[in-house]
């Protein structure tokens, strides 16, 4: 099967739909199909205007154009991506949906008009934009043409299949995570030891400092967790840089925080896995998240995760057997005390978590992604079959 990848976001952007798409399509060519990827975000040396770069045996097409802050758009796009994508021969157009995405918008379109299927994934909460859904009707005129729905999780498919209406269905196709690398060979498990209980317990969080993750409401609720027990040594890193990293350690200063608060920044994926091995949970503040791949990276090393119960966590953690899932921000620091004084609450959620591998392996996702795409062939009385 020949597969056009289609996003706004790509590498070397950093976030999760540009790491997702990479990663699917790399899958996809091991699997056997042929890939190619169609993005609106400049290259490393700015590449752009339809410059394809190869890098690995995966073509990317750069369509986009030099515009302030490198942002991925090109509203001139359009007629160049239908003449690569008709002459190209592909089988299915799988395009890759945030809130705000006028490239993929385009690509949909232009997809449409070649009569190819086409597979959408939300990667995003609606939130505060879903009325702007309802109002111009556009998932469901998207819908009524054919477009396969789906989205990263099922807290993020409700606001999806509401706009939908009686006109689709709006599945769930997880991110993927490659297990091995985070959970560890299965023959290694045995000699795994949980992290040490003796010391300074280590809580871990990573996340873009931006507003919707929610960093300071994090120092706040960490701060009543100090309070809580005061007797308990532990250290708080948080890992990852945004526009919020000033007030974050602005706040961290002024509370006087900075002797058991880390925020060393942006780190390598081998560094964070170090640091996940060396430390006892995890916590994720934000209310919106779509799904939570940071936090999967982390219940696959072991830890213990707190989460918000209206975020895509809810897919991989299961409240009070390898993690919390918290209603309110004084749900999570209740979880926290909790986690942060019973050392055998901690090691037997990471032993659960150690043994039990998570559903959303690439494995599983290429699978359930494929069946997507033979979804959105049938909605236009197409078949892949076979292929």
């Amino acid at each position: 099967m020949k597969i056009a990848l289609l996003s706004d976001c790509y590498l070397p952007r950093l976030g999760g739909i540009e790491v997702q798409v990479r990663d699917l399509a790399y899958h996809l060519l091991a699997a056997g199909h042929e890939v190619e990827v169609f993005t609106a975000t400049l290259g490393e040396n700015d590449e752009h205007g339809g410059q394809v770069q190869v890098v690995d045996g995966l073509p990317i097409h750069r369509m986009g154009i030099p515009l302030p802050g490198r942002i991925p758009a090109n509203p001139l796009a359009a007629s160049e991506l239908k003449r690569r994508l008709a002459a190209g021969g592909f089988d299915v157009a799988h395009v890759h949906m945030g809130i705000t995405s006028p490239f993929t918008v385009d690509c949909t379109r232009v997809a449409l008009q070649l009569g190819l299927p086409v597979s959408m994934t939300w990667h995003c909460m609606l939130g505060p934009a879903e009325p702007l859904f309802h109002l111009s009707q556009i998932a469901r005129l998207w819908a009524r043409s054919g477009v396969a729905m789906n989205a990263v999780s099922a807290v993020a498919s409700q606001p999806v299949q509401r706009a939908l209406g009686r006109w689709g269905t709006c599945h769930v196709l997880p991110n993927g995570i490659d297990a091995a690398t985070w959970w560890g060979l299965a023959e290694e498990h045995e000699a795994v030891d949980p992290p040490c209980r003796d010391g300074e317990l280590q809580v871990v969080t990573a996340m873009r400092l931006a507003n919707r993750k929610r960093p300071l409401p994090l120092l706040a609720a960490m701060r009543q967790v100090r309070q809580r027990i005061p007797e308990v040594p532990f250290r708080l890193t948080i890992l990852g840089e945004g526009r919020q990293g000033v007030l974050a350690r602005a706040y961290v200063q002024r509370h006087g925080m900075a002797d058991w608060v880390d925020m060393p920044g942006r780190v390598s994926r081998p560094e964070l896995l170090t640091l996940y091995r060396r430390s006892h949970v995890y916590v994720s503040p934000a209310k919106l998240e779509s799904f939570g791949i940071a936090a999967l990276e982390a219940r696959c090393v072991g830890l213990p995760v707190v989460a918000r119960a209206t975020s895509g966590c809810v897919e991989f953690i299961d409240s009070g057997v390898n993690g919390y899932l918290a209603d309110d921000d004084k749900g999570m620091v209740s979880a926290m005390t909790e986690l942060l004084t019973d050392h055998d609450l901690r090691e037997r959620m990471w032993r659960y978590n150690m043994s039990t591998p998570p559903v959303q392996d690439w494995s599983n996702v290429v699978e359930l992604t494929l069946a997507e795409y033979r979804r959105a062939a049938a909605l236009r009385g197409l078949t892949l079959a076979g292929r």
